[in-house]
């Protein structure tokens, strides 16, 4: 039976894919995100561990709730798809017992290495980090070229998407940067919905906690009028943004 490290549960979540959601965030992430609220899932080795099995059979039990609103589980992280086998335990559970599927992820995967978990994926949750490939670099340690491809190997399988991007004063609010990321989302046909994220600060304690160093100290978390000049810039592209301030 196959066992996964867990970093924590949430049991009724509302904004990782639709309606009501079980979501599991894998410890573990490949990632470097300077901005990251979840430091301590990063250590491969840290977390809880449990079976598949364990968390499919403790999510039905709010499954009523989901399947009133759409709902079901989703995978997040950490980075999910850094425990490729696990994740695609859970997924397949959750179907056999009429549960949907929700995929949280970076995109840091070559998407053809896990094809069999996309097959059985209802909804992906994808975080573009920064359209330019030496600022991805920088800001996250990930080569925006394979989520970009894998946004599009999304696409032609026609597999529902919810983009994300965290909006950070100074970092990923550049004019050049959203205007690429309007460009690009634009030529996708699977987008349901297109999330500007506002930089925050709720998880600098936990770096803290780590006595580690937090590298974004300093900036300012985004404001409303932050976001409006994001949404401006990539909705003349024909993007329409989904946003809390609408």
């Amino acid at each position: 039976m196959i066992k996964g490290k867990i970093h924590s549960i949430e049991t009724f979540g509302t904004v990782d894919g639709p309606g009501i959601r079980y979501i599991v965030f894998l410890q573990g992430c490949p990632l470097r995100c300077k901005y990251c609220h979840n430091r301590d899932t990063w250590n491969k080795n840290g977390g809880t561990e449990k079976t598949a099995e364990e968390i499919v059979q403790d999510a039905l039990k709010y499954k009523t709730y989901m399947e009133f609103s759409g709902g079901g589980i989703t995978v997040s992280g950490g980075e999910a798809t850094a425990q490729p086998e696990f994740l695609y335990e859970i997924f397949k559970l959750a179907k056999e017992n009429g549960l949907t599927t929700c995929l949280d992820t970076s995109g840091c995967t070559k998407a053809s290495d896990i094809n069999d978990i996309l097959d059985i994926t209802d909804t992906v949750l994808l975080d573009l980090k920064h359209m330019i490939p030496e600022e991805a670099k920088n800001l996250a340690g990930i080569d925006i070229n394979t989520a970009i491809d894998f946004a599009r190997y999304l696409d032609e399988k026609n597999i529902p998407v919810w983009i994300r991007h965290v909006l950070v004063p100074g970092v990923t609010d550049s004019e050049e940067n959203l205007n690429k990321m309007g460009e690009f989302v634009s030529t996708l046909n699977n987008v349901e919905r297109f999330e500007i994220l506002p930089y925050h600060t709720l998880g600098v304690h936990k770096w803290e906690e780590l006595g580690l160093k937090y590298p974004l100290d300093g900036i300012p978390q985004a404001e409303d009028e932050d976001v409006k000049r994001a949404k401006d810039i990539i909705e003349k592209y024909g993007v329409e943004i989904y946003n809390k301030l609408d």
